[in-house]
């Protein structure tokens, strides 16, 4: 990977009035909590969950924002889930889909999102850049996922500002393959950017044998994307207030130390 040498910077909207990066940017870690019903690589999670009532769940147990699957082959969802989240639970959503076109932008934005997923993967830094300007013209943030350390840099230097480290390998492979310590890795990377990008880590937090939460705070992240822990918890306003506490206490101790 190239040496950065030095501090990069990030460009974000004009104005970062933005409600979605606004809800992540304050202090202490936050969660984005996510609606799905299934996944390619868990199979049935949810399959009768009503993303209304989910909405108002997670945002009881503390969730800043939600990230709602709007695809219903692959996670069981419809943009009808998205808009039905937002106006029960009234925080500002993800539209979290393999997007790769304009068109899918302005959908996103038909369907009421705050803010959208690109995976830098998926499209290449010339077509995140310019997802991302159609985004912001309509009044989205932009998410864009990284997997690994060069990925990082590519996404910095095409003006990613919301930056969500994936700790999958592959989310379209059905097989479910998590590095569960590569967020903390590739946090080190982030004290050489510009202090003002969103850092949100996402994949494999509150499972058996995954990350926990208070290392995803520790390691520096604003945000934590979590969904099969929550969506399958029998009360996930509940789950949600205990992985909060417990990331907290560890952020306190380290603190300390």
């Amino acid at each position: 990977m190239t040496d950065y040498g030095g501090a990069m910077s990030s460009t974000g909207p004009a104005s970062f009035g933005y409600a979605f990066r606004d809800a992540l940017a304050s202090d202490g870690l936050s969660v984005i909590a996510e609606i799905k019903r299934r996944s390619p690589s868990r199979g049935q999670l949810n399959p009768d969950a009503d993303a209304a009532t989910l909405a108002i769940q997670y945002r009881d147990g503390g969730a800043a924002c939600l990230s709602v699957l709007t695809d219903s082959e692959r996670f069981g969802g419809s943009p009808q889930d998205l808009s039905a989240a937002r106006k029960a639970a009234g925080i500002p959503v993800l539209r979290k889909d393999f997007l790769t076109t304009m068109a899918d932008v302005r959908a996103s934005a038909d369907m009421g999102a705050d803010a959208i997923l690109v995976i830098l993967r998926d499209v290449g830094g010339q077509r995140m850049a310019e997802m991302q300007d159609v985004a912001f013209d309509l009044g989205m943030d932009v998410l864009t996922e990284v997997r690994d350390e060069s990925e990082l840099e590519l996404a910095v230097e095409c003006g990613a500002y919301m930056i969500g480290v994936n700790q999958r390998d592959n989310p379209r492979c059905a097989q479910f393959t998590v590095d569960y310590d590569k967020a903390a890795r590739i946090a080190k990377l982030f004290d050489r950017l510009d202090d003002g990008i969103v850092k949100v880590a996402a994949s494999g937090m509150g499972v058996p044998g995954g990350t926990p939460l208070g290392a995803i705070a520790d390691a520096g992240y604003d945000a934590a994307l979590i969904g099969e822990a929550l969506v399958t918890a029998d009360d996930p306003a509940e789950r949600l207030r205990e992985m909060l506490a417990s990331a907290g206490a560890s952020a306190l101790a380290t603190a300390r130390s």
